[in-house]
């Protein structure tokens, strides 16, 4: 059944297209509602242990001569992902009722980014997972240069060159896992022992090009210009789902299949983390625009999700999926507050100009218990991805 989260939110994406521009906003509504119910449904029939494994929902051969399939399975830590995707599509939305210029193509491209991120989490085909994830940059692109605002066409050029240049490094690392295995099924390919050389390079192919989504240090920059130039929904959207794509590929794809090659780097990873957190925390306090701040800050908090995944054990990467999950609801939250919120009523993101108002007034009570959130459910998940990874921390099996 949360197959259908992928057709429905193409479908909606597609009657956006034919539809009256009045009714565009509520056709993307109802699409994101209905593939967020299905995720619920899903989240409470599925038994836990099934949750467990990788399991198969759909397979169709697709293009036979390559070994080629429509494969889509699920597991814990995707449908984590999923549910995260449907609650940032809808409440991305409901903060994007009041645009009014190209309503239609607006939530077209919206819906075309939720639906490619669906697929993503969703996918285990190697070529599909691909496919999908390579969707997202086309409406990432639009999204931000036709509705932005501040270095629009800057901001999104720079995602989308950073978008291919890392999807290089990933196409190079599924190639060489194809012609080593003769297979793309994830869970095939999770089975088949790469050899150490194969491992030794095609790991941090793949591991760097998904990190370069997931904002790493130092590929990162071009998540606080982009979450700058956007439009409320594509900061919201850029935070709370596409970022996560990264990380989830990292673990999903790279790690999976190349377990040898992520014990040889693994501490690279770690460093990289721990230098992506401090660092992108240093700028962010620096910042006087409230879009970089929470730009970096989104950077800083990815960089415990590295740490977590780097740490292989099962506290460690339980706490890199919750910070995935608790980051992307909160900073598509925040997002939504800088821009629906603050800006439209005070017309500026300038902090020096903001700490003059008197913006208890002119906001609602609802962001103060935002901010609370978003504390408590950060500080659980970065708790666990910085624990578990400390000598003397619980361990797993994983490592």
């Amino acid at each position: 059944m949360i197959a259908w989260t992928i057709y429905i939110t193409f479908v909606g994406a597609v009657l956006l297209l034919l539809s009256p521009r009045a009714f565009a906003r509520w056709i993307a509504l109802l699409t994101t509602i209905v593939a967020l119910a299905l995720d619920l449904i899903e989240l409470v029939r599925t038994p836990i242990a099934d949750l467990a494994h990788f399991t198969t929902i759909v397979r169709v051969p697709w293009v036979l001569a390559l070994g080629i399939n429509y494969h889509l399975a699920i597991d814990g830590v995707s449908l984590t992902m999923v549910l995260v995707t449907g609650i940032s599509a809808v409440s991305t939305v409901l903060f994007s009722w009041d645009v009014k210029e190209r309503q239609n193509e607006f939530f077209f491209w919206l819906l075309l980014v939720v639906a490619g991120c669906y697929g993503v989490f969703l996918s285990a085909d190697l070529f599909l997972f691909f496919a999908f994830y390579e969707l997202v940059i086309v409406p990432k692109y639009f999204l931000i240069a036709v509705f932005g605002s501040t270095n629009k066409e800057y901001g999104a050029m720079k995602l989308t060159l950073y978008s291919f240049f890392g999807g290089i490094f990933v196409f190079v690392g599924i190639l060489a896992a194809y012609v080593a295995a003769g297979t793309l099924d994830l869970n095939q390919l999770s089975q088949f022992q790469f050899s150490p050389q194969l491992q030794s390079w095609a790991f941090p192919a793949l591991f760097l090009g998904f990190a370069v989504l997931a904002g790493i240090w130092p590929l990162h920059t071009w998540a606080p210009t982009g979450h700058a130039a956007a439009p409320t929904a594509g900061s919201m959207l850029l935070a709370g789902i596409v970022m996560k794509l990264g990380s989830y590929a990292g673990l999903r794809v790279a790690m999976n299949l190349f377990p040898q090659g992520f014990q040889m780097w693994g501490k690279w990873i770690v460093l990289l983390g721990v230098i992506g957190i401090v660092y992108a925390a240093a700028v962010a306090l620096r910042q006087r625009d409230l879009k970089f701040v929470i730009g970096y800050s989104s950077v800083s908090h990815m960089g415990f999700v590295m740490f977590g995944l780097a740490a292989a054990t099962a506290l460690s990467v339980s706490g890199a999926v919750l910070q995935m999950f608790s980051h992307g609801v909160i900073a598509a939250l925040l997002f939504a507050v800088a821009g629906r919120m603050i800006y439209r009523r005070t017309h500026t993101r300038e902090l020096d100009v903001l700490s003059g108002m008197n913006l208890s007034r002119a906001l609602p009570f609802g962001c103060i218990h935002v901010a609370r959130v978003k504390a408590i459910l950060l500080w659980r998940g970065e708790v666990n991805s910085s624990v578990a990874g400390r000598p003397g921390g619980p361990r797993s099996g994983l490592e």
